[in-house]
This record gives structure tokens, sequence and C-alpha cells, in this order.
């Protein structure tokens, strides 16, 4: 961390998201190298850096898909690298959304949403059916309820994916290059949705290349660089870079 460190989250608001000194390794090859930020509520955060250097790993940890070999993570008040820690109460708090869509193909779009809110959290069917319909208005697929997932674009797909998420009504919300495996065109209509979210004041932290969006739509950037938090501030480091690496990344990444 330099030049553009965020100033630290005031005493009264615990952030939704902390990681502090988290060291995670694949065998030899060490991933994260001693990686710390926070989130607060209501605030998109956005991990960028090339390939490699940690960043979705790092999201995979704030939801326990990987575990760590040191450090510490708080997820809306659990202690995520507690190995006693209920799977079960954070996933109900976090959603994540991959850049494999993950649905079930035999299952019609309201299926695969009211799933998990009827089978988890006891959802009442008819209720589930409802949460369904208005999720997928949210994603502007009000139209798909009866759908089949090969029926839709990668685009919609995603989108349903999204919607799947938010059924579950998280506290939070991680995606994961979720407009990588998409064209152009498609990638727009997955991040009006993705601001929307963030307009209506959903935490987020997301993994992406698109330098623009996230120049947009970050309260903080995070740039991960071998592992470690190299540079981390508001958007607008991505103007004004504090380190060569930023600068480079920046320059070929736009």
């Amino acid at each position: 961390m330099n030049a553009h460190t965020l100033p630290p989250v005031s005493a009264g608001t615990a952030p939704v998201v902390a990681l502090r000194d988290v060291h995670k390794s694949f065998g030899p090859l060490k991933v994260l190298d001693g990686v710390s930020f926070e989130v607060a509520r209501g605030e998109v955060t956005v991990l960028i850096g090339r390939s490699g250097s940690g960043k979705s790993t790092a999201l995979r940890c704030i939801d326990r898909f990987e575990t760590i070999d040191s450090g510490e993570i708080e997820v809306c008040g659990l202690r995520v690298d507690n190995p006693q820690l209920d799977l079960r109460a954070l996933r109900l708090d976090v959603g994540i959304v991959f850049q494999s869509y993950n649905l079930f193909p035999h299952l019609t779009i309201e299926e695969n949403i009211t799933l998990a809110p009827h089978s988890v959290k006891k959802v009442p069917k008819r209720e589930a059916k409802t949460l369904a319909a208005r999720v997928l208005e949210q994603v502007g697929l009000g139209d798909k309820l009866h759908a089949y997932p090969e029926q839709l674009s990668g685009g919609q797909q995603q989108r349903a994916a999204i919607a799947r998420s938010l059924a579950m009504q998280p506290k939070v919300m991680l995606f994961d290059e979720v407009t990588s495996a998409l064209d152009p065109e498609l990638t727009g209509e997955v991040l009006k949705v993705i601001e929307a979210l963030a307009a209506d004041g959903m935490t987020m932290v997301m993994v992406t290349h698109e330098m623009g969006f996230a120049r947009g739509i970050a309260d903080q950037v995070v740039f991960m660089h071998r592992g470690k938090v190299h540079e981390a501030g508001p958007a607008d480091i991505l103007s004004s870079p504090a380190t060569p690496e930023l600068a480079q990344f920046v320059g070929t990444g736009l």
C-alpha cells in the first residue's frame, strides 16, 4: 500500500467484509501473500490485476470456497477462517456469481431461482415464485420465468444467475469475472444489472477486467500484483496510478 491508501473505517461502522493479513498457497505456489482490505456497507470494491495475481482466489476465500493458511477473514460478523464456521449461515449472507452460470439445465429459470429459497430458507413455494418473478424483473428477464437455460443467450443466463443469487436476499454479492465469457453487447447488459444493484446500495466485491466499468462503479479499487495488495484507493487511482506496475496494467488493460 502506498500513496493512495484508503482511510480506516471509522468506529461504529464495522466493515461488512474484512481480510487481514491473509495467506494462501496451493502446494509450493504462494497465491495470497499477506492480503488485507476492507469493504464498508453499501460499497463496491473492485479487484483488478493480471491473471495469477490472486484476485479470484481472494474472492473465493471470502465465501469459503477456498480455505486460507493464515490470517483472518470476517464477513457480516462471521469469522470465515474459523474451522467451526456455520457455512450455511455464511452462504445465507453472501451471494456469489461466477463466469460460468451454473444454472441447472433441466430446470426452468423459475425453478432454478426458487430452489434455494424453498429448500434452504424454507420459503413457501408460492412466496418463492413471487420472489423469483420479482428478481427476474429486476434483471430485465420478467418474461423468461418458464424458459430453460438453453433457450437464453449467454448474457441472459448470466443475468438469471445474478437473479438466483438475489433471491436469497444476501447482504453481500461477489462477482468473479462474470462477463469474461460474453461478447461486448452481452457484457453491457450484465454490467447494467450490476450498476443498478450498486445504485440500490448492495455491498459488492467484484473481480473484473472491465477497466472502464471499474472506473465508473468502484468506491474502492484494489490492485493485486503477485499475491499482494500493491495499490488501493478510490477509482481515480486508475487515472493516476502511484506505481509503475499499476500504470503498466492500466495502460495495457484498457
